[in-house]
């Protein structure tokens, strides 16, 4: 099994009304609950608006900063993480996530190196 992050950049985010947001929210909700039930959900979960700060230990001492302050298009606004047997797979999830958001999603496979310590 494979470990795919799937997610978005704020920007994608349509400005829906408040009725629409909610909708997209139940979708997003039933599908989650879908995701779970198939065994492929590792985590999901949105941003909220509060401040980001950063780390900073190539001193040797771990400094701390406010920020980043990214442009908004490098803002991720959302993910999921899946664990599925292939790419086909993760499209399939990330199709759904995708219809159920209502906005674009992006797919990236983490590499082996950063999976559980059993492999």
């Amino acid at each position: 099994m494979t470990e795919f992050l799937i997610a978005f950049n704020d920007e994608w985010v349509p400005d829906y009304a408040e009725e629409q947001m909610a909708e997209r929210f139940a979708a997003v909700k039933a599908l989650r609950s879908e995701m779970k039930d198939a065994g492929v959900l590792v985590f999901t979960g949105g941003l909220d608006d509060s401040p980001a700060f950063s780390v900073d230990a190539s001193s040797g001492t771990p400094v701390f900063t406010d920020g980043p302050f990214v442009e908004t298009k490098e803002h991720l606004g959302g993910l999921a993480v899946v664990e599925v047997a292939d790419e086909e797979a993760a499209r399939l999830w990330a199709g759904k996530i995708a219809v159920a958001c209502g906005w674009p999603q992006e797919v990236r496979r983490f590499g082996a190196a950063t999976q559980g310590p059993e492999n």
